[in-house]
């Protein structure tokens, strides 16, 4: 298959988002939005780097690579509408191997009503692949990470450490509780989209996804904000059966291991209830985990075994 015949082979029949005028067949996709602000995400992803053939499907590759870029989208509080994919396909890839990646992506577009509007293909020694996402957010409602104030509660959705542990099963075969449950937090993530659209009602909120691990994204809305974030040990939510694995790989993983798509966040006290209230509504877990002070700006903190320390801002970084 040459390169023009791949491209018609990914090529949507139909569009589903109202404000596209053109799509993928010309230089550029054209579309038209003026009631809403936009959101762009950008993220590339490196075979032997950033996913393995070895623990993964081209389809979970899809359909993850998608996923981070969506999940950038919900910290901003927006809904995910364009897709742009640029791709860097080895020789030896297969037809169907090329196929099934993008059949990933469509499954989780799909969930979304997105539409894939451009992109591009080029020929290379390694898999590289490059996705852009575009979405909206309602006008001046866009979450920042500089929104954390004074006495705000730190939240965080869903359980920490499960696709480390889920990456862990994969490269250590044996007996394991729950392991598919693991498998797929790891291969195929849900980014919290709905939860926070859902949070539009309550003017302030600070986001941030938790790609690289709640050390690093804490850090991040502690020094956007000027503020400093104190985290409870013992709240940090996660799986029932993540204790089966050593101790030392529990903590390593819910702090810095990432690639959770979770949300970690602030809110004031008195919008705490409605946060719960969406969570519960929609089905997921949301936990407070800490508080915000101005005391020591700029730093987290671990609350751990009655002693409060520096929690380092580590976690997955790409020129370490």
């Amino acid at each position: 298959m040459d390169e023009f015949s791949f491209i018609q082979s990914i090529k949507q029949d139909t569009y589903r988002q109202p404000s596209l005028l053109k799509g993928v067949g010309d230089d550029a996709a054209v579309f038209r939005q003026s009631s809403e602000d936009v959101v762009i995400a950008v993220d590339t992803f490196v075979e032997h780097v950033h996913f393995s053939k070895e623990t993964m499907k081209p389809f979970h590759i899809g359909h993850r690579v998608l996923a981070a870029n969506i999940s950038d989208i919900a910290a901003m509080g927006g809904r995910p509408a364009f897709y742009l994919v640029s791709i860097v396909i080895p020789k030896h890839s297969t037809t169907i191997e090329r196929n099934e990646l993008f059949a990933g992506m469509r499954s989780l577009s799909d969930r979304y009503k997105m539409d894939l509007i451009g992109g591009d293909t080029v020929s290379g020694q390694e898999m590289s692949i490059s996705v852009t996402v575009i979405g909206y957010v309602p006008q001046k409602k866009a979450r920042y990470r500089s929104d954390a104030r004074e006495d705000d509660i730190v939240f965080v959705t869903g359980t920490l450490g499960d696709s480390q542990a889920g990456f862990h099963i994969l490269n250590n075969p044996g007996k394991y509780s729950d392991a598919f449950y693991y498998i797929d937090k790891h291969r195929m993530p849900i980014p919290q989209v709905e939860f926070a659209q859902q949070l539009e009602v309550i003017d302030r909120v600070a986001l941030n996804d938790i790609s690289d691990g709640i050390g690093n994204e804490a850090s991040e809305i502690a020094e956007a904000s000027n503020v400093s974030l104190y985290l409870y040990e013992e709240k940090l939510p996660t799986s029932e059966s993540y204790k089966q694995f050593p101790l030392e790989l529990q903590e390593k993983w819910k702090l810095f291991g990432g690639e959770d798509f979770e949300l970690v966040g602030t809110v004031s006290k008195d919008n705490w209830d409605l946060v719960q209230d969406t969570a519960k509504e929609i089905g997921i877990h949301v936990t407070e985990i800490g508080y915000v002070s101005h005391y020591r700006n700029n730093h987290v903190y671990l609350h751990k075994d009655n002693q409060l320390v520096p929690l380092k801002k580590d976690g997955y970084n790409h020129f370490k």
